[in-house]
């Protein structure tokens, strides 16, 4: 666990800077050509990890699909984001698009038949609350 927590809270803070750096690039570029700048960014970390890293990397199974259909929304997701930076204010956009959680806690609950504490319910209620607050 503390191996998952650790690759977390690098992940938050890797983020944190690529929110930073995603509003300054929209300054000059394009959403879409921000994005796709940044994205080859990432696929160069994600190759160097590969290299470098533990295992063989495995292509097989239905794995794959869901990484596409994954890889696909996270673009959806991305140029939107992009595209909100550009027209508005970065604390808004990356609060909001940062909440995509709520629908993660969903979709988990409706489509892979998780639970949800009351708790956990109650934490993504605040959530709404919150994007409610920054929205109006």
């Amino acid at each position: 666990m503390r191996t998952a927590v650790l690759f977390a809270v690098v992940g938050m803070v890797a983020w944190g800077f690529w929110a930073l750096f995603a509003d300054l690039a929209t300054e000059t570029l394009s959403p879409e050509a921000a994005m796709v700048i940044s994205y080859a960014g990432g696929v160069a970390v994600a190759l160097g990890y590969i290299v470098a890293g533990p295992g063989s990397v495995s292509l097989s199974g239905p794995g794959v699909t869901y990484a596409l259909a994954g890889g696909l929304f996270s673009g959806v997701g991305a140029i939107s984001y992009y595209a909100a930076l550009k027209s508005g204010s970065a604390a808004v956009a990356t609060t909001v698009t940062g909440l995509y959680f709520v629908v993660a806690a969903v979709l988990a609950v409706l489509v892979l038949g998780e639970s949800l504490s009351a708790r956990d319910v109650a934490g993504v209620a605040l959530a709404v609350c919150a994007v409610a607050l920054l929205a109006s």
